[in-house]
């Protein structure tokens, strides 16, 4: 709605009694505030200022983004819950229930590991665990000189020869995983030693061997010993 003219304001004043034109001046000239946001904001650029008229320019509101909560200060939940639909997370435990295999590793020393069956290996011996059976391992034993640094070649991997790995060669149905325990460190594996226990259809992973026990210990209770195997060096041995 445009504001009324001056002509239109002076016939009306001239139409009306005088008592009537005291109150239409008013009224007339208090249009402008009856116009309509949308017309006002379209309006061409000379109509949009204010003008000899009395005609206003509605500016738009400006935002004002709402403040946020307070940071609770105590992290006390109150009072606890007396309903019976509570998560009880100690069931959610699909393992719970299940018995650990008795070659789990229950300790790692220095020297040797304790397994869960009572089997104790001791005198700086490795262990490996195959089918449910634990064996004494001594892949130093393969090198020249038969000391356990003689284990990492010139390139400061790990490396022995294929004889270490004769157990997984004669059971059956053989592991699909191999858990490799490097004693109190991680050294990469050679290519020559990866590639002769791939083809055997095993895969390998490499860790210290704390987390090499902890891992077949998981594994084994899940896939069951069948399918995780583990040979692991005692936690002593640092390398080089």
């Amino acid at each position: 709605m445009h504001p009324p003219s001056l002509q239109l304001l002076r016939a009306l004043r001239t139409s009306i009694s005088p008592k009537g034109a005291k109150l239409a001046i008013p009224f007339c000239a208090n249009l402008n505030r009856f116009q309509s946001p949308i017309a006002a904001t379209f309006a061409s650029p000379h109509r949009s200022n204010s003008s000899s008229n009395g005609s206003t320019h509605i500016r738009p509101t400006r935002m004002v983004s709402r403040a946020h909560p307070s940071k609770p200060r105590t992290h006390d939940r109150g009072p606890p819950s007396k309903e019976d639909t509570q998560t009880d997370f100690a069931a959610l435990n699909v393992l719970g229930n299940i018995p650990t295999p008795t070659t789990a590793v229950d300790a790692c020393l220095d020297t040797g590991f304790h397994l869960d069956n009572g089997v104790k290996i001791t005198g700086g011996d490795g262990v490996m665990l195959v089918g449910g059976e634990a064996f004494t391992w001594r892949p130093w034993m393969s090198k020249k000189d038969g000391t356990k640094n003689s284990m990492i070649n010139a390139k400061g991997q790990f490396e022995v020869d294929e004889q270490v790995w004769g157990i997984l060669d004669l059971v059956w149905p053989r592991p699909d995983l191999l858990i490799l325990g490097m004693g109190a460190s991680i050294f990469p594996l050679s290519p020559e030693t990866r590639k002769h226990i791939n083809s055997l259809g095993i895969r390998v992973e490499v860790l210290d061997t704390r987390n090499a026990a902890a891992q077949f210990n998981l594994l084994a209770t899940e896939r069951g010993v069948s399918e995780i195997a583990a040979a692991m060096i005692p936690i002593g041995w640092k390398g080089r």
